[in-house]
């Protein structure tokens, strides 16, 4: 049997154009009413913790907020995902209500709706509401599969006709360029509140992005590349966190710290020289985190990533195992660690989420009234 989610798919005809893509709802000028729908959250996703931030940047503009929660592709009861929300530190606080998705819709008293995914994409194309349409695309998600029918329904939903405001310039490009989509973009943020250089004295470490279970992220190209690093330089400790790998077996010593709250990540990457981040798709967060903590990120070097951030201090490798090894060997080395750390730190000091935020809102603004 198909998951529940594809139901939504497979009652779109190709062609039609939804009538509030078709004839936009005209918005006065002031705040407006925004429904905003997601799936359910998981324990520290980053997706979702990003969502929630600008939720919060839209209620602190005046708008008003209410989260539809859509269970069509992950079986979660709404209440779970409230405790989630309300318990997690690494969601942001918001007034926003959270209410489950039913079939009739969100509703006629909402000026906008935000789709948060591909398969929440579908549900905002079959809601009967005049809202606009808008598309929070933070990756492109028909990389999250091999070519597939989930590929290409995801695919599909870039062709809906939604303003996108996309995490980064390189999404926004993609979408614009390849799929006709009304794009706009922000720039990714840090937390210097949060992500801040404290270690004055030697750091010792490398740290790993591992994510097995998210394979964009490169985990077993980065198990390679630590491999090789291993050998090389045997006596520099090598930290993984993002998942808990229970007992997996890797051929280099190694610790592992797993999921870790947002408060303790900057303790842990102020021991670390370097830290390995890949993403095959859109970039991920960690960079501009681990510059802010004074580590120097190992990142593979394509469009995807250099187009959201060309931070000098990031140390761009080709994506093969010796060229990143390499780079790791290089940083670890360096007889100017203290100034290149301290650099690192101030390089995105001023790179803050009010800026993003700005930037947000200023698409929000163009796609309610262009």
């Amino acid at each position: 049997m198909l998951p529940i989610g594809f139901a939504a798919a497979s009652k779109i005809k190709p062609g039609v154009v939804h009538p509030a893509v078709a004839t936009p709802l005209v918005i006065p000028a002031g705040p407006v009413n925004v429904a905003w729908i997601m799936s359910p959250p998981a324990t520290n996703s980053g997706g979702h913790q990003n969502i929630f931030r600008f939720i919060r940047i839209l209620e602190n503009a005046g708008h008003k907020v209410t989260v539809f929660l859509d269970t069509s592709m992950s079986q979660v009861p709404k209440r779970d995902a409230e405790l989630l929300v309300e318990t997690s530190g690494s969601f942001t606080r918001t007034a926003a209500e959270v209410v489950q998705l039913g079939d009739r819709g969100v509703g006629e008293s909402f000026d906008v709706i935000f789709a948060s995914d591909w398969p929440t994409a579908y549900r905002s194309f079959l809601d009967s509401s005049r809202a606009r349409r808008f598309y929070f695309v933070q990756d492109f998600e028909p990389w999250f599969y091999a070519a597939s029918s989930h590929s290409q329904l995801a695919e599909n939903t870039y062709r809906m006709g939604f303003f996108g405001i996309t995490a980064g310039a390189w999404l926004a490009s993609k979408l614009s360029s390849e799929f006709g989509m009304p794009t706009a973009s922000y720039d990714f943020g840090s937390d210097p509140g949060v992500y801040c250089n404290l270690n004055r004295t030697d750091r010792n470490g490398v740290f790993f992005y591992a994510r097995p279970s998210t394979p964009r992220r490169g985990f077993e190209l980065g198990v390679m590349a630590l491999e090789q690093f291993a050998k090389l330089r045997p006596g520099v400790p090598i930290v993984l966190a993002g998942q808990d790998l229970g007992r997996m077996r890797l051929p280099f010593k190694h610790s592992v710290a797993g999921h870790l709250e947002i408060d303790k990540l900057n303790e842990l990457y102020n021991k670390m020289n370097a830290g390995l981040v890949l993403s095959l798709s859109n970039m991920s967060l960690l960079p501009l985190e681990l510059l802010g903590a004074g580590v120097i990120p190992v990142v593979n070097d394509a469009p995807n990533n250099r187009m959201v951030s060309n931070n000098p201090n990031i140390s761009f490798a080709p994506a093969d195992p010796a060229s990143l090894a390499s780079r790791l060997v290089e940083i670890v080395d360096d007889p100017n660690g203290h100034a290149r750390s301290r650099a690192a730190s101030e390089s995105v000091a001023e790179l803050t989420w009010d800026a993003s935020g700005r930037q947000f809102l200023a698409a929000f603004d163009r796609g309610i009234h262009g």
